[in-house]
């Protein structure tokens, strides 16, 4: 599978917008974003005539990056977003929303998607009383995540956790930090998306 090695803040800077790649540091004076907000390269502060095409794209790769996905798979999600009852766009951030390593971030237990996504693969969580090591996953109203026992003293959970209480956990979920659990309450509503996304021009891009 197709893999980005590169900087995670250089894509920040791309895409002109914080996309919290990096955990604790992108709440920190250290973030690279913060301290040169605008496009890496020679021409990065080069004013430029952006094409309605190009604002598309660029809000799609916002996203795509931001949750961790890559090209085919976010495809996918748009596809079956379209085919849902409702507004397509909403349609396809919750689908983003309700991946289990979203949850897990989301929750508190990582402090980033990526490190969400590599604790779901190491077999870190349990989702109602099963395995769990699909970062994919969907998860359901009603689903219960637990942290397991063997997991439950790394360090990284105790400083992801501290996190959290600086970025919020958003309504639809319920976190017990003591117990290692969160509860999936509801399905996500678009007020709990405060990223600024504007999905209206993706669907315009894969529209046309």
């Amino acid at each position: 599978m197709a893999k980005y090695n590169g900087s995670k803040c250089r894509m920040c800077r791309r895409e002109g917008s914080k996309l919290f790649l990096k955990g604790d540091r992108c709440y920190t004076d250290k973030c690279a974003f913060d301290r040169r907000p605008y496009a890496p390269g020679a021409a990065g502060r080069a004013r430029k005539k952006v094409s309605d095409y190009a604002l598309q794209l660029r809000e799609k790769q916002k996203v795509r990056r931001m949750y961790g996905v890559l090209e085919k798979q976010f495809r996918g999600y748009f596809e079956k977003a379209d085919m849902q009852k409702g507004v397509t766009g909403f349609n396809l951030l919750a689908l983003l929303e309700r991946r289990l390593d979203n949850v897990v971030y989301r929750l508190g237990f990582a402090n980033s998607r990526q490190q969400a996504r590599q604790m779901v693969r190491h077999g870190v969580f349990s989702l109602n009383n099963h395995k769990a090591n699909i970062p994919s996953m969907q998860v359901k109203v009603g689903d219960v995540l637990v942290v397991n026992e063997k997991h439950r003293k790394n360090p990284v959970l105790a400083e992801a956790q501290d996190v959290t209480a600086r970025r919020g956990c958003p309504t639809w979920l319920e976190v017990d930090g003591p117990n290692f659990t969160g509860t999936v309450k509801a399905l996500p509503q678009r007020e709990d998306i405060q990223f600024p996304i504007n999905e209206q021009l993706i669907v315009e891009l894969y529209s046309k």
